[in-house]
């Protein structure tokens, strides 16, 4: 069992910036990548960002320049620095952790599938 918790949405002017956070919580040994996906009003979901165990990050060419994401395996946390934000980037914002080993005293395990979500929030970019 995991839960992913999301916080630092809000309105914002463009060109301003917000800073998103999400922590997994669970009997969690590490996590192989996190995301960040984003879904607007009568669009499908998209992946904004990932990052990979070993640092590894791809983002969609909508971003690039203006958003960083980051982790800190220790928290089991990843971050989501957005800079120059544009009212395109109106949107929920979802948290994603795929594959994740976890640890009960002395045991490791997977469960199936491994596909973990928050329960989003809300970036609203406006004048």
């Amino acid at each position: 069992q995991v839960q992913l918790v999301e916080s630092g949405g809000g309105l914002v002017q463009p060109g301003g910036s917000l800073r998103l956070s999400c922590i997994a919580s669970g009997n969690i040994f590490s996590i192989n990548a996190m995301g960040w996906y984003r879904q607007a009003p009568g669009k499908q979901r998209e992946l904004v960002a990932r990052i990979t165990n070993g640092g590894r990050t791809n983002y969609t060419d909508s971003v690039k320049g203006r958003f960083t994401i980051s982790r800190d395996n220790a928290k089991n946390a990843v971050y989501l620095q957005m800079n120059s934000l544009k009212p395109e980037d109106t949107a929920v914002y979802y948290c994603n952790a795929y594959e994740i080993l976890f640890r009960n005293s002395s045991t490791y395990y997977y469960l199936p599938h491994g596909d973990y979500w928050g329960q989003g929030t809300q970036v609203t970019v406006s004048s």
